[in-house]
């Protein structure tokens, strides 16, 4: 039923439409009911009271460091996660549209600010983060891409050993399985890989001519994960054979079977236990089911629950800003900045362009019967794009320098616009402010882009907002906060307005929505002030959190973990995620996650393995 209520939410009443879903379902159901999906859930009474590693978080990193702890024999593991499995309907790569805000997602949002998120409820912007197991790789865009090489040498450069691009290249290799052969044969590519990577099969007309008009603007077109990173690309992503390849799907699935690996779902982690005298970390505290149960680790616990949850974890567990924690009259083991730094790239939303063909839009893609039996049958389907991200680019404001391949704004390009429910719901627009834009325009063809700062300056903080595991923390992303992120993402925003002028897309009849924000009204259309004024309404999180757990040298004051990612000051603990990254990186960070975790995997293996051979 999962499946019907998912595919069928943008569909209407009539009678025939209900009967076809019921059908479709059943063939959802053959197609796919002898599939295994991502791992074995164990039963709280047959968990083990003491695992040689125990991981918290089964998600973009934290699935990856489980399954190959779990590749030693020797070594028993435990992987916790919040949420539960996937399914069938979770991996339909269009339906990332309406994944967010349900019960695999953990529904966080930021907290009021007047400089920014003005259009939205009151005035709070979604964090989707994913709340099952593959995390936000299972509710993601899917989009693979590993970001400048220049963004790992200055990680090196900043007190990191190990962390150069020519370090974290074999990373990046040794997770991908990519389809397409010509990228496959190039240094920068492998097959073979957990991970499959793809483009999809199914493309608009739109797709082709957002390529032709970087050209007409100056761009090659090229794989921006190759030798250079600036310029235009129809984008690959973690699909598999059109489906969503999750890391739950990746790496979990595979080892399900180990017997030295346990699984245990909906096992919410709300402390970790940390011998106070020595300040050894030895096992961690969870609740399923009602109960509270507690397991320990007799080598080491690895936090890999994401930026936002595993800063409020640490914390939770006496390791943070002491005065934060004694506000909360949470005892202080060891007192660092855990939950600043806080990045995100946030872009600029509502630059919608309407066409004269209905080429593409949200709703018909779900709603479509001949789309769906189309995917049920084969991944040459609407509803394989990767949530209408049908191309990509990085580009140079005058604010970046050319020479150095370090772009400064990255571009998604959507065959869709902003004018669907879907999308009002997603962002949490207000009615008032939807209806007076883009209420008229419902099932216009339109296309649309979001220009996003690849590295911003603004630095935000995770707080928490009491000691009670149980509530979400504050999330404080402090967007704009300096003046240079504001002046960067303006330049942005305009080069989207001159690509909508190109002739490769004015061939559509391609024309900006008329309508400006009711905030907007009074600005001149086109200045500066008028793209910044878009900006602070409707700033859309490319949801990309990272830096909360800095990695970085015990001489950082700002650094949580050292760059062999155990906590300062904490034996027997490590975090393995997005948070350890001290810097933003130049484009979408889940495949530098998945790089993460497979390198933080290594780590722990050289160690233990070194001291095994010792003993």
């Amino acid at each position: 039923m999962d499946v019907i209520r998912i595919i069928f939410a943008g569909m209407g009443s009539q009678p025939i439409q209900s009967m076809l879903s019921m059908l479709i379902s059943v063939l959802l159901y053959v197609v796919y009911s002898n599939v295994p999906y991502s791992s074995t859930n164990v039963p709280s009474k047959s968990l083990l009271p003491a695992y040689d590693f125990i991981v918290v978080g089964g998600g973009s990193a934290g699935a990856v460091v489980a399954s190959r702890l779990s590749e030693i024999e020797d070594w028993n593991v435990l992987l916790l996660e919040a949420g539960g499995d996937g399914s069938v309907a979770y991996d339909i790569p269009s339906l990332a549209e309406i994944l967010q805000q349900t019960k695999i997602d953990w529904q966080y949002t930021t907290e009021p600010n007047n400089r920014y998120c003005r259009a939205m409820e009151n005035g709070r912007c979604f964090w989707p983060r994913g709340k099952l197991l593959g995390g936000s790789s299972g509710i993601n865009s899917m989009l693979y891409v590993r970001g400048a090489k220049k963004d790992y040498d200055i990680w090196e450069q900043q007190g990191n050993p190990g962390w150069s691009y020519q370090d974290v290249l074999p990373y990046f290799l040794k997770s991908e399985d990519n389809r397409d052969q010509s990228y496959a044969k190039t240094p920068y590519h492998s097959i073979g890989g957990y991970l499959t990577v793809e483009e999809p099969q199914w493309r608009t007309p739109l797709a082709d001519a957002f390529i032709q008009a970087g050209k007409e603007m100056g761009y090659e077109s090229r794989d921006i994960n190759g030798e250079r990173h600036t310029g235009f690309m129809i984008p690959q992503g973690t699909t598999r054979d059109g489906s969503r390849c999750s890391t739950a799907k990746a790496f979990l699935r595979p080892a399900r079977r180990r017997k030295n690996f346990h699984v245990a779902m909906e096992a919410y982690v709300t402390k970790i236990l940390i011998d106070s005298s020595s300040k050894k970390a030895y096992g961690v505290e969870f609740v399923r089911d009602g109960k509270t149960l507690r397991v320990h680790a007799n080598k080491e616990v690895i936090v890999s629950g994401g930026t936002i949850n595993s800063p409020q974890l640490l914390m939770l567990s006496g390791i943070g800003p002491k005065e934060h924690l004694s506000e909360h009259g949470i005892p202080v083991i060891e007192d660092l900045r855990v939950g600043h730094n806080l990045q995100d790239h946030v872009g600029v939303g509502g630059l919608m362009f309407l066409v004269n063909e209905k080429i593409s839009s949200i709703e018909s893609k779900m709603s479509n019967i001949s789309y769906i039996l189309e995917y049920a049958m084969s991944a040459d389907s609407p509803l394989s794009t990767l949530e209408t991200v049908e191309g990509m680019c990085f580009i140079n404001t005058k604010y970046a320098n050319a020479s150095e391949d370090f772009p400064d704004i990255q571009l998604h390009f959507l065959s869709s616009g902003f004018n669907s429910e879907i999308f009002r719901k997603r962002q949490g627009l207000t009615r008032e402010f939807y209806d007076a834009v883009y209420g008229k325009l419902n099932g216009r063809g339109s296309w649309s882009a979001i220009p996003s700062l690849l590295r911003p300056k603004s630095r935000g903080v995770i707080k928490l907002r009491s000691n009670n595991p149980f509530d979400h923390p504050l999330i404080y992303p402090n967007y704009f906060k300096e003046p240079e992120d504001m002046a960067t993402l303006v330049e942005g925003a305009k080069f989207v307005f001159e690509l909508s002028k190109t002739d490769s897309l004015k061939r559509y009849g391609s024309e900006m929505n008329p309508t400006p924000f009711p905030g907007c009204k009074h600005i001149p259309m086109s200045s500066d002030s008028f793209w910044e004024c878009m900006a602070r309404y409707f700033p859309i999180s490319i949801s990309h959190p990272v830096g909360t757990c800095k990695m970085g040298p015990k001489s950082d004051a700002k650094a949580v973990v050292d760059s062999r990612l155990r906590v300062h000051g904490v034996a027997g603990l490590r975090v393995i995620d997005a948070s350890i990254m001290p810097n933003q990186i130049s484009g979408n960070t889940n495949a530098p996650t998945i790089m993460i975790g497979e390198k933080g995997a290594d780590m722990i293996k050289e160690e233990w393995l070194r001291e095994q051979s010792l003993d």
